[in-house]
């Protein structure tokens, strides 16, 4: 609970930190005077004033008591009186491109920290699952295609478009997203082992009806997890896996006449022996000390999401074979710039769908949702918080440009109507959008929490 806090706290000030720091630094050389640069809102932790700063500056920098938001405030006629003599210092005395620069600056300089932090992980490297793949999931696109398991993924792409190397299992999974959110096939390059050869499948990814990203996605596809031993792993005191006598560190081999050799597979067959009703008892063949024993194991009948499945009460599956992903100096930021360029884009697509109605509001998260996210990638390691880190970024980067009043992109359309028509909004319409963009932020806001809440209930 500690590390979620200190993780959520930390994320939050480093991004807001750093969207405000792009408002600050493109108002200083726009020539704008920034009365206030603030982390936080509420009683301020600390103040203090830099003694060298620009001519023109006298910057008061204060971190506030609550990390949720910051803001920089600057010499501005329409807030207060200002004096004439630094009436060419105010923002809305200067031109339009300066002032629509200075708004633009906080989103795209999260954007940029994504971008590096990104490049940071593929520089410093992260341990990831081999792509290997465990058995599909029956009846699922990727058995229908022709996977059986075992494979090793060499190379995957959008249908059309040209096939990359795949690093990790993590690369997989997100081209796999990126086809099912697209509604766009996927192509495979598939060989039996390391220096086998290769040969190309389609994944029919366009048939899909996506509706949420879950779990539930990756069963219709049939690829959930890489291939690993079918172990089994710390058991509950009272679940059918103690009762039956499993031991941790038993490997399945056989359940009736099926031969298991994944340990996805072991918890599919689990699953689906609840399908026709309680789970009969079975045969299982298992090795313990390089020694075969059989022991009769009835699962347990469990709801979940309104469906029965079975349940042993055990851990099932070890950790799969993992591979080092490593870039160098400019592959690894160029990998970095491109990943912020397809969450992005993917982030706006998914957020299109929503509003037209395509994708349920369920996708939305919200404050608890980032700072569970926060703490289990803190507890992973220093490289998958960063990547956190980046991911949010690009999210708080990409929500600030979407021309909603009250949000940065809602001032830059205001921009370019001034543009095209050469006169600013009134006064009267730019406090009826305020209010608009205030109850739809709300609105979202209200829905995120509500997921957050609802996901943690079960």
């Amino acid at each position: 609970m500690l590390l979620t806090l200190i993780a959520f706290v930390v994320a939050l000030g480093v991004l807001i930190a750093v969207h405000e720091w792009g408002h600050y630094r493109m108002a200083v050389a726009c020539g704008v005077k920034v009365l206030r640069f603030s982390v936080g809102f509420g009683r301020p932790l600390a103040r203090w004033r830099p003694k060298n700063q620009r001519p023109g500056q006298d910057t008061e920098f204060v971190l506030g008591a609550l990390p949720l938001g910051g803001y920089v405030k600057m010499l501005d006629e329409r807030e207060a009186p200002v004096p004439p003599e630094e009436r060419h210092l105010a923002f809305n005395t200067q031109r339009l491109r300066s002032r629509a620069l200075i708004v633009a600056a906080g989103p795209v300089a999260n954007l940029v920290l994504a971008a590096l932090l990104y490049a940071l992980v593929n520089w410093i490297g992260v341990d990831e699952p081999r792509a290997v793949l465990a058995p599909p999931v029956a009846e699922s696109i990727a058995e229908r295609a022709g996977l059986r398991g075992g494979e090793l993924v060499r190379r995957a792409g959008l249908a059309g478009d040209e096939l990359a190397p795949v690093a990790s299992f993590e690369t997989l999974r997100w081209v796999l997203t990126r086809g099912a959110l697209d509604g766009r096939d996927v192509m495979l390059e598939v060989s039996t082992s390391e220096q086998g050869r290769g040969r190309e499948l389609l994944l029919p990814l366009s048939e899909l009806d996506v509706n949420e990203v879950d779990a539930r996605l990756f069963r219709s596809i049939g690829i959930m997890s890489p291939l690993s031993r079918p172990e089994i792993g710390e058991l509950s005191e009272t679940g059918a896996a103690r009762r039956a006598g499993l031991q941790a560190g038993d490997l399945v081999r056989k359940i009736g006449d099926t031969l298991i050799v994944d340990g996805q597979q072991l918890r599919e067959v689990i699953r689906a022996s609840a399908k026709a009703g309680p789970p009969p008892p079975t045969a299982w063949q298992i090795e313990r000390a390089g020694r075969s024993l059989s022991l009769e194991v009835q699962p347990e009948l469990k709801e979940e999401g309104g469906q029965r499945i079975g349940r042993i009460g055990a851990y099932v599956g070890s950790a799969p074979e993992m591979t080092l992903v490593r870039l160098g100096p400019l592959e690894g930021l160029w990998a970095g710039v491109s990943r912020v360029w397809e969450v992005s884009t993917l982030s706006l697509r998914l957020l299109g769908r929503m509003v037209m109605g395509d994708i349920s509001l369920k996708n939305l998260s919200g404050p608890i949702a980032i700072a569970d996210y926060a703490g289990k990638s803190a507890s992973l390691g220093l490289t998958y918080y960063l990547a956190f880190l980046a991911f949010i970024s690009v999210s708080l980067g990409v929500l600030n440009l979407l021309p909603i009043p009250v949000l940065d992109g809602g001032h830059l359309m205001y921009y370019l109507w001034e543009m095209v028509t050469g006169k600013p909004v009134s006064g009267v319409w730019l406090d009826r959008l305020q209010y608009m963009g205030m109850f739809l932020l709300l609105s979202m806001m209200a829905i995120a929490m509500y997921n957050d809440v609802a996901n943690r209930l079960g």
